[in-house]
């Protein structure tokens, strides 16, 4: 793999600020939170990014969580891949989707934002739906998509009967994160887009 083709930004989408913290829609910057631990490395604010980053030592791999709202995550994003001169494939996103089940992963290459607001943001900001992703299933505890029940559903926190499930989830999206960085995103595809349970 080319430096070009590597990944070197992993960013994980989600709101700042206590009020948000441990909510499904900040599963995104959980992962990256716990990567950080793995690897004891500590974010930093860099304002001039919109963004806290931490890098993981002895790599050129640099862990995002933008500050600017969800929304807004591409302005942050943008900034960053242009200031280290990287094209999409370089980014990493790790995200939320609540049309997978609690923990499930789902990797891709590329693909529309699937009414994800964080991703529109980036996908306009890059000019390109060519980006590598990491999907963290939060579930749908919820009848139909009513926004109201929909915006309630993310902005929750996980449950006590969902934390087991939870940690084990994020450290395979650890590992899964790190397959893509190491080995390529096919590989991670793989490796992680099967449930845990289906070779069993």
């Amino acid at each position: 793999m080319s430096e070009s083709e590597s990944i070197q930004l992993v960013v994980g989408l989600g709101n700042p600020g206590r009020k948000y913290a441990e909510t499904r829609h900040n599963v995104g910057f959980m992962v990256v939170d716990e990567l950080a631990r793995k690897y004891g490395v500590e974010f930093k604010p860099e304002l001039r990014w919109k963004s806290e980053v931490a890098k993981l030592p002895g790599t050129n791999i640099w862990l995002v969580k933008p500050l600017t709202f969800m929304n807004l995550s591409g302005e942050a994003i943008g900034a960053l891949a242009r200031f280290r001169k990287l094209d999409a494939a370089s980014v990493l996103l790790v995200y939320d989707d609540m049309d997978l089940e609690l923990g499930r992963l789902r990797i891709r290459r590329k693909g529309s934002a699937g009414g994800h607001n964080g991703v529109k943001s980036a996908i306009q900001h890059l000019g390109t739906d060519a980006i590598p992703r990491v999907k963290f299933g939060i579930g749908r505890h919820i009848a139909g998509r009513e926004q109201t029940r929909v915006v309630g559903h993310v902005l929750g926190k996980f449950s006590p009967d969902e934390r087991s499930e939870l940690e084990f989830s994020l450290t395979r999206a650890i590992d899964a994160i790190l397959c893509a960085c190491n080995s390529g995103v096919i590989e991670a595809m793989n490796a992680y887009n099967a449930s845990p349970t289906d070779s069993q």
